[in-house]
């Protein structure tokens, strides 16, 4: 290309940019030709207390941020967004959710200002097939999601919108409509899942928060079982939780911080390595057990 050309093309491309669609500009901002497909994560969030503590869960968040490639944007499905229907956050500034009571005044004093992305929004709707995905612009940013990804992109500097779980569904619905998302995957969004594998707080021993490593023994068996079932790829089981006997009923009371976990696990491919960090229990009832997603 001679140097008239380029200067040509130089000026005509953001004129073609402007005179594209949203969609458009995310598709052609999101050519990952030569870019590996992102990973997927399933993060234990735990105490809201982790937004503002330094612990070994805190420096893990860290560590994973820095050991997988930056995103374009961030889709997370949290356990505290559950609603009638389907729903993706499209306004251009989520507002920080203090969705939690009984804790400190810094902790509500914390704002993660990350902007929103209704062109993800868009294209999440458009993938999804199988249900109807409404357009909010009320919601936000939930603990769920910020607790977390204040340690991972502490600068904000990283699109945000989140995809409610539909409580009138049932697993396998949650586990098929997340299949649809995994084109997302290719164009550089990271998929979370903010949730905990076992979430008892009826049995959570409150004095025991700070003790790193405590679990009930029915905690314990339940965690193990269901990471070997995921080391096995042995998906159904795992979507029919509740016939995995009375250890997994203890460690999943409700549903809602588990299902995050299946949108995680619908987007694994064959190819694909599954590994765990934040690997331990706190208050005997809860666990923090963490999922990574990648390829080979």
């Amino acid at each position: 290309m001679n140097r008239r050309s380029f200067l040509g093309s130089a000026i005509l491309f953001p004129l073609a940019i402007m005179a594209m669609s949203n969609k458009e500009i995310f598709e052609l901002l999101s050519d990952t030709e030569n870019n590996n497909t992102m990973p997927a994560l399933f993060v234990g969030h735990g105490n809201p207390m982790n937004a503002i503590e330094e612990n070994e869960f805190v420096t893990g968040f860290r560590n994973m941020a820095a050991a997988i490639p930056k995103p374009r944007a961030v889709l997370c499905i949290s356990a505290h967004w559950e609603t009638k229907g389907s729903f993706v956050t499209a306004m251009p500034i989520p507002k920080t959710i203090h969705d939690f009571g009984g804790f400190p005044q810094s902790l509500f004093d914390v704002q993660y200002p990350a902007k929103g992305s209704p062109v993800l929004a868009d294209e999440t709707k458009s993938l999804v097939k199988k249900a109807e995905i409404g357009l909010d612009n009320q919601w936000g940013l939930d603990h769920g999601c910020w607790s977390v990804l204040k340690h991972f992109y502490p600068q904000a500097n990283i699109p945000i919108v989140q995809l409610s779980l539909d409580y009138s569904q049932p697993p396998q619905y949650h586990y098929e409509l997340a299949k649809e998302l995994y084109q997302l995957r290719k164009k550089g969004v990271l998929i979370i899942g903010s949730g905990n594998l076992v979430h008892n707080l009826g049995k959570i021993d409150w004095t025991n928060m700070n003790k790193i490593g405590f679990a009930y023994d029915w905690a314990t068996i339940a965690n193990e079982k269901m990471k070997n079932l995921m080391l096995a790829n042995d998906h159904k089981q795992l979507i029919n939780y509740r016939s995995l006997g009375r250890e997994v009923e203890l460690a999943i009371p409700s549903p809602e911080h588990y299902l995050p976990l299946l949108y995680v696990l619908a987007l694994k491919q064959e190819n694909e390595n599954l590994s765990f960090f934040n690997d331990k229990a706190v208050g005997g009832s809860l666990t923090m057990t963490s999922v990574k997603i990648e390829s080979v």
